[in-house]
C-alpha cells in the first residue's frame, strides 16, 4: 500500500504526547456524533481512528457494543486504560483506517471524530467505510470545515503533503463526500461548532506543544526563528479571541452522514 512510511512515522508521533488532554476540546463533536448515530445496547459500533477513545466510550456508555481502531499503539493503550477506569468494556484495537482489521458488513454504527480524514488515501478510507457497514447501517464521521479554529495559521508551519496524499480539508465539502461516498450511502450533512478554548493563548499553546503528536513533533524540528515567529503568531490569534477571562476559537465543523444503501 503507499504511505506506509508516513503511516509509521504517524503511529510514532501520535504515541508521542498524552492526547487525551486535548481530547476534551473536541466533546461538542463526540456528542453531536453520538446523537447522530443513537448508541443503544447492543449496537455494534466501530470507532475508527479512535485517538483515545473518547467518542467510544460515549457509545460504550450509551450501552453499544464498540470496537475502537488506530494506527498509533501510545494512544490505544492509553484508551484501554480509560475504559478500564471506568469500567467499560471497550475493544481497542491497531488498526488503518485504510485497511480495517474487521470483517465485512459486521457493523450497524460507523464513526470517526476527526480522525479517518488524516488517512493519505481517501478513497481507500470510502471503500473501508462501506466494505464495514452493513447494509441499512449507519455512517457519522467529522471533519474541519476549511480555515476551522488555528489550522489555517498552522497549515502554514506544516510540510507540504506528498504527491498523492489527500488533504484532510476536502472532507469538509459536502460535495467532496458526496463524491466518494455517495454510491454506498443515502448522505445527510450537519453543520456543528467545537469552539478551541483555554485561559489563554500561551496557555493553549503549551497544551498543543505538549499534548498533540504532531504539534509538538513540528515544534520541536522548527530553527528557533521560526519557531520563535509561530510561538508568537499562535498566540496573538488565539488572544484576538478573547472573552473575558478565556480565549474561544471558533471551529466549524461539517457532520458527514449516511445510511448504507
Amino acid at each position: 500500500m503507499p504511505f506506509e512510511e508516513l503511516k509509521a512515522k504517524l503511529s510514532v508521533v501520535w504515541s508521542s504526547a498524552p492526547w487525551e488532554n486535548v481530547a476534551p476540546q473536541l466533546a461538542p463533536v463526540h456528542q453531536h456524533l453520538a446523537r447522530v448515530l443513537g448508541p443503544r445496547p447492543g449496537l455494534r459500533w466501530l470507532d475508527v481512528a479512535t485517538g483515545t477513545g473518547a467518542l467510544a466510550l460515549v457509545a460504550a456508555r450509551g450501552g453499544a457494543d464498540v470496537t475502537g481502531v488506530d494506527l498509533a499503539p501510545g494512544l490505544i493503550e492509553t484508551a484501554r486504560r480509560l475504559a478500564a477506569e471506568e469500567g467499560l468494556e471497550v475493544r481497542f484495537e491497531l488498526g488503518d483506517a485504510e485497511a480495517l482489521p474487521v470483517a465485512d458488513a459486521s457493523f450497524a454504527a460507523v464513526s470517526s471524530a476527526m480522525g479517518l480524514i488524516f488517512a493519505p488515501v481517501h478513497e481507500a478510507v470510502a471503500g473501508e467505510l462501506a466494505r464495514v457497514c452493513e447494509p441499512g447501517g449507519r455512517i457519522a464521521f467529522s471533519a474541519w470545515r476549511e480555515d476551522a479554529g488555528f489550522f489555517s495559521l498552522c497549515r502554514r508551519y506544516s510540510p507540504p503533503l506528498l504527491e498523492g496524499q489527500g488533504d484532510s480539508v476536502q472532507w469538509g465539502s459536502e460535495a467532496y463526500a458526496e463524491k466518494l461516498l455517495g454510491g454506498d450511502f443515502e448522505l445527510e450533512f450537519e453543520e456543528g461548532d467545537s469552539p478551541v478554548r483555554s485561559e489563554s493563548g500561551e496557555a493553549l499553546w503549551e497544551l498543543m506543544r505538549t499534548s498533540s503528536g504532531p504539534f509538538k513533533a513540528r515544534t520541536a524540528g522548527m530553527e528557533p526563528d521560526v519557531l520563535a515567529r509561530f510561538h508568537d503568531e499562535f498566540v496573538e490569534l488565539a488572544e484576538s479571541r478573547r472573552a473575558g477571562d478565556g480565549i474561544e476559537i471558533p471551529a466549524p465543523y461539517l457532520v458527514i452522514a449516511g445510511t448504507r444503501r
